[in-house]
């Protein structure tokens, strides 16, 4: 790949933490609450055909979805993580190589699991839960949907590298040009063409396009960033970024498996149910967004400070961190609380359906306080050589902190009971997972303190 290369200084290595935080979630948030919200108006768009069996359907694809996109996720932590700290380190020309390299990594890996999932997933969507109308939704619309998830993989590569230059606005004009396409589009297929559910997956699709265009033009036309991958680049380059990305992958994994097997407990309670899950799965990211963008935003801050050595840096900005999530969750939930009579009005929620929504609105803002400093943690061991570590929390969360909670509060009080019992889990691991992060950054400034006076004595003697 080439382009007009243009210098790239390591931006976050001084000035305020605090801002870089602030305009790199809010520029991040942007894009993907673009994202989010049009993905809520999708599923706003199919409640109003009146079935809520395709409502279901498409609640189930979104569960494989995810699936996709957390592949997608880890391959691009290691490429904005590996960039950043060349960046930092002052070695443009191994940024650009190490992004080419990745990019190419990122598009195979797109299209090999693409090709893996399909003829899987009868046996996935029962597993699920799915039948009847909801299997026939869901099955067709990932057909349609799927074979874009190597579009979606490169667009992601590209915000990645995007964000380890530190060009925050560029990068957020990616997710926000696929959401914009998204939104104009997904009216027009579903009720202009009389497509129902397939016409928001086909509007997801021409989505992707515009996600990858954009992206490669920033990348690649503006910054110059991304090197054309070689053969020997790419052999070379694989270890290091697999060695983030797979257990970044698994960390990512353990939210929508989890979601899997909540969702198999929820469809013990019928459609219904399943209905409000989908919708509570919509509101999540439009509501927390900001949550999500922040993970991705502290991640190239902390990789370009350790690449320049600046500990104090890379503690302070997980401390900002933390101030910026327990404002953004507290604003959140006040809103949810407030809304959650016109949400469920809107969405047409009746019965079981209208319950549900209105408890998660009621629970939901302790139990994303916790999930954030999870968030935040993962972004300092993924981004510090400690991917393993993220890989630890999350999936402890996602089994011992949800998955016996959730089957013990369905249990003993029914769907409202489960939704609790997965919130629970948060607390503990969240806190831990912080406690270590902070922990973490100490050993690492320990570890170059003695191998700098081991340097020292070293030329001293000779």
């Amino acid at each position: 790949m080439s382009g007009t290369v243009k210098p790239d200084e390591a931006v976050f290595v001084s000035g305020s933490t605090f801002r870089h935080v602030a305009v790199m979630t809010a520029t991040g948030s942007i894009g993907l609450m673009a994202i989010f919200v049009v993905d809520l108006l999708s599923l706003l768009y199919v409640s109003w055909l009146g079935r809520p069996g395709a409502t279901a359907g498409v609640g189930y694809a979104t569960i494989v979805l995810y699936l996709m996109i957390s592949f997608n996720v880890g391959l691009m932590i290691a490429v904005a993580a590996l960039t950043s700290r060349a960046l930092g380190a002052g070695d443009r020309e191994g940024a650009r190589r190490i992004a080419g390299s990745s990019m190419a990594l990122m598009t195979l890996a797109g299209l090999l699991l693409s090709a893996l999932t399909l003829p899987c997933l009868p046996w996935l969507l029962t597993r699920l839960g799915a039948h009847g109308e909801s299997y026939a939704v869901a099955l067709s619309f990932l057909w349609i949907a799927l074979p874009s998830n190597v579009l979606m993989a490169i667009g992601m590569g590209f915000s990645g590298v995007l964000r380890a230059v530190g060009d925050a606005r560029r990068a957020m004009f990616v997710t926000l040009g696929g959401g914009l396409a998204t939104a104009a589009l997904d009216p027009l297929f579903i009720f202009g063409l009389g497509l129902g559910p397939n016409g928001a997956a086909w509007a997801t699709v021409a989505s992707r396009v515009i996600f990858a265009a954009i992206g490669f033009h920033g990348a690649v036309k503006i910054h110059g960033i991304v090197a054309r991958p070689t053969r020997a680049a790419i052999a070379a380059d694989t270890p290091r970024t697999l060695a983030i990305a797979a257990p970044a992958i698994l960390t990512n994994l353990s939210a929508p498996i989890a979601n899997a097997v909540f969702a198999s407990v929820m469809a013990r309670f019928g459609d219904a149910a399943i209905a409000a899950m989908a919708i509570i799965d919509r509101l999540v990211p439009v509501a927390f967004g900001v949550i999500f963008a922040l993970s991705g935003a502290v991640g190239p801050i902390l990789g370009q400070n350790w690449g320049a050595g600046r500990f104090d840096r890379m503690r302070r900005t997980l401390s900002d961190s933390v101030i910026f999530v327990m404002g953004c969750v507290g604003f959140a939930w006040l809103a949810l609380v407030l809304l959650s009579g016109p949400i469920t009005a809107l969405f047409g929620a009746t019965g079981l359906t209208a319950e549900l929504v209105s408890f998660f609105c009621l629970i939901s803002g302790p139990m994303w306080l916790f999930v954030g400093l999870l968030f935040v943690a993962n972004a300092a061991f993924n981004n510090l050589g400690m991917p393993v570590l993220s890989t630890v929390f999350s999936w402890g969360r996602a089994t011992l902190g949800t998955m016996p909670l959730s089957w013990l509060g369905a249990s003993y009080a029914g769907p409202k009971g489960a939704l609790a019992g997965a919130a629970l889990g948060a607390v503990v691991f969240g806190i831990a997972a912080l406690v270590t992060a902070y922990r973490s950054i100490g050993k690492l400034e320990r570890g170059a303190t003695a191998q700098a006076a081991a340097a020292r004595a070293s030329a001293a003697s000779a």
